[in-house]
């Protein structure tokens, strides 16, 4: 009897078998965990410059404004045990199509999408359809080819808040109440990057229905801290997305560390020009705290959701504190204002060692941030 290609029917059996058994191991293989890994260094150069992209905020455009070192720009972040593909522009669009992504938070929500759309700007390019307010604190693009909307929405708290003015040194919080600049909008709004952290830092005073909870760095209430306060803030947040929102996509950008060396006001606040090596900084104190309760809030939002039956809104951490803290080259420094040391070196010089040059480091979280996307839509 001649040999035959076809299989039997016991191996078919086995082939199905095993093809459900790879399939289910793929199913149950746990998600990659992007925060641990270090960064190498690339050959490959940012999908965007400071002059094709003009959505970059001035004080972030580091080459335009005279930073003379270019070695910042050619890392990668590697994960210790899976990959992160470079930003497909073309697929990001694609998954956002029809949809309004918003940024809320404070300046590094800013700072993170105006970098994301300098990175899909490669695929097509953004227009402002929508600015109100100074700083760019609320702006919307639109890219008419996939339907899809970014805004930013300015909200330092997440919370109802008021700001401290020159008539008063402090800020307040109302811890339970989310902030209606960007919650009235919840329907509309189809993916949510949450980003918080710097302004609990800040004398504040705190409320919880009306009355004072206590206060951080004040004379005549009761000192708490803020670490507590920020969960709070988060967990009113995500409360609000729950019980308000529709279809939506949650995802917080954890803690990420300044990198201030001495007076922020004297040269070489942040001057350095490579990352650290992994091993050579440690994600400790207040930084890992306020990672930490970042993290525990999304995993607790996440089981609330489940709880209520709510299957619609899912959470993602966005965990970047400890690659963010491996960067202290990424920072403008003294070049959040042009050419700072045109008429030499001065003793005195303004630094920002909190934000990210663009393009920069902050680039990787919006590769994360692809991907998150996508798991959460599997």
């Amino acid at each position: 009897m001649g040999s035959s290609n076809n299989p039997s029917p016991i191996e078919e059996h086995l082939s199905d078998h095993t093809d459900h058994f790879l399939a289910e191991v793929s199913r149950k293989a746990p998600p990659c965990d992007y925060a641990e890994g270090e960064w190498v260094p690339s050959e490959t150069a940012p999908l965007y410059n400071g002059t094709t992209c003009d959505t970059i905020k001035p004080g972030q455009n580091c080459m335009a404004r005279g930073r003379p070192d270019r070695g910042f720009l050619f890392w990668r972040w590697r994960p210790s045990r899976c990959e992160l593909p470079g930003f497909d522009p073309a697929a990001f669009l694609e998954l956002v199509a029809n949809k309004h992504v918003a940024f809320v938070g404070d300046s590094l929500a800013r700072n993170q999408l105006e970098s994301l759309l300098c990175m899909t700007a490669a695929a097509a390019r953004p227009r402002l359809v929508y600015a109100d307010g100074e700083d760019n604190k609320f702006r919307r693009w639109r890219i008419a080819s996939h339907n899809a909307t970014f805004s930013i929405y300015w909200s330092p708290f997440l919370v109802r808040g008021v700001e401290k003015s020159a008539e008063r040194n402090f800020n307040e919080l109302f811890l339970d109440s989310a902030n209606e600049i960007w919650a009235a909008d919840l329907k509309d709004l189809d993916v949510i990057i949450f980003s918080a952290g710097h302004w609990f830092l800040h004398t504040a005073v705190y409320y919880q229905n009306d009355v004072v909870l206590g206060c951080h760095y004040c004379e005549n209430h009761t000192e708490i801290g803020f670490y507590g306060v920020f969960g709070r803030a988060l967990q009113t947040a995500f409360d609000t997305v729950t019980e308000r929102g529709g279809k939506t996509d949650v995802i917080l950008t954890t803690f990420t560390p300044a990198h201030f060396e001495g007076d922020w006001d004297r040269v070489g606040a942040c001057a350095r020009t490579t990352p650290f090596r992994e091993g050579e900084k440690v994600l400790e104190g207040m930084n890992e705290e306020m990672r930490r309760v970042g993290v525990e809030r999304v995993e607790e939002a996440r089981v609330r959701a489940r709880e209520l039956g709510n299957l619609e809104v899912r959470f993602e951490a966005l965990d970047v504190s400890k690659m963010a803290l491996l960067r202290p080259d990424g920072h403008p420094g003294p070049y959040m204002n042009p050419y700072p040391f045109a008429n030499g070196v001065g003793e005195r010089v303004q630094n920002d060692c909190v934000h990210w040059c663009l393009p920069g480091p902050i680039d990787a979280w919006n590769e994360i941030l692809l991907e998150l996307i996508k798991r959460l839509r599997s």
